[in-house]
């Protein structure tokens, strides 16, 4: 049994650390700007972020995960052990070289990889569905910003605030907007840490009273959760900060729109309330897809620069963000595809069944 468990601990490992790489660079996202423009502090914001990062991987991280599986259900702990692998690879071969990347489309590349090692079919119509999603997210990003930002600043015209009366007011919106944004990043975001290791889920149900159970796959997100929050508290302060300096010139105020909105689109495509909301009504669903956090900022921040005519927008570094998120999937499928054989042909691990 302590074998089983050390194994499996091993093979969850790759998840652990594409976790905890998400933490050190998404948390970025959320609270960059209320701690690069010091209105929060940064143990406020990392507290904050991976107690509601793990509410949200606990509560509501099924369902993205769910059309992660329908792609390629992983079927062998090993198998998911070098998905996560290749995306964290794939993450950090974009970082190194100077080109954005996205856990979303790493993870997507690489099960596609144990998909063709494997033999197994992959849908398409999930496929279909994710890449959809990839454009749908920032434009949605964008939209949400804009008029989020139309009415944050006709509100305050109207109301003629003190500028203290302002900044406090701003600093409790950014509180807010971060502990959102960290539930979002926890319900959308856990499938690309420990989606792959669902079907071969090594945790079975904890069964604490005859009310409460804890299920395996709840367990599992949890540690996910778990790693993320390492991520932030470790290695997150240097990248909030860059983040928030960079970001600052949009203004605090047009900063908090763009963690709002971006926030918004991440609850999106995790809910399963809204979905089943929608499905009852008959009206059209938003798909349950992990989408990725940068995407949804870029496209929030493009949405303000956009309602203020256009200036100062990058269009070349646009394009290498859009090179990064094109090759981040190619990357991580080859790495998955080559990290397989060697795992099943030199280490003798059964990768799929």
């Amino acid at each position: 049994m302590e074998t089983l468990e050390l194994s499996a601990l091993v093979f969850l490992s790759s998840g652990l650390f594409l976790g905890w790489a998400l933490g050190a660079n998404d948390a970025a996202n959320v609270f960059g700007t209320a701690v690069g423009s010091r209105m929060v502090r940064f143990s406020t914001a990392a507290i904050i972020c991976s107690v509601f990062v793990l509410l949200g991987a606990v509560i509501s991280g099924a369902g993205a995960s769910e059309t992660l599986g329908k792609l390629g259900a992983i079927n062998a702990l090993p198998g998911s052990f070098m998905a996560a692998l290749a995306a964290a690879t794939a993450v950090y071969l974009m970082t190194k070289v100077g080109l954005p990347v996205s856990t979303s489309q790493a993870i997507v590349g690489a099960i596609i990889g144990w998909n063709l090692f494997s033999g197994t079919p992959t849908d398409i119509n999930t496929l279909t569905k994710i890449l959809f999603t990839w454009i749908l997210c920032p434009v949605l990003a964008a939209g949400f910003s804009v008029v989020i930002y139309t009415f944050v600043v006709w509100l305050l015209r109207r109301a003629r605030l003190h500028l203290l009366h302002t900044d406090a007011y701003t600093r409790v919106g950014l509180v807010l907007a971060g502990a959102f944004g960290s539930y979002s990043l926890g319900a959308n975001n856990i499938a690309n840490v420990m989606g792959v290791f669902v079907s071969a889920n090594p945790f079975s149900d904890f069964h604490a009273t005859a009310q409460f159970v804890l299920s395996g796959e709840r367990q599992l997100f949890a540690i996910g959760a778990l790693a993320i929050g390492v991520g932030v508290f470790t290695y997150s302060r240097c990248v909030m900060l860059t983040v928030g300096n960079d970001v600052l010139p949009l203004s605090p105020i047009a900063a908090w729109v763009a963690v709002v909105a971006h926030s918004i689109v991440l609850f999106l495509f995790a809910s399963q309330g809204l979905e089943a909301f929608l499905s009852e009504r008959g009206l059209p669903t938003i798909p349950l897809v992990p989408v990725s956090s940068s995407q949804a900022v870029v496209g929030a921040v493009l949405g303000i620069a956009l309602l203020r005519g256009g200036r100062g927008i990058q269009w070349r570094v646009l394009g290498s963000i859009g090179v990064g998120w094109i090759t981040t999937p190619f990357i991580a499928c080859a790495v998955c595809f080559v990290g397989l054989f060697f795992l099943q042909n030199v280490f003798g691990q059964t990768v799929f069944h």
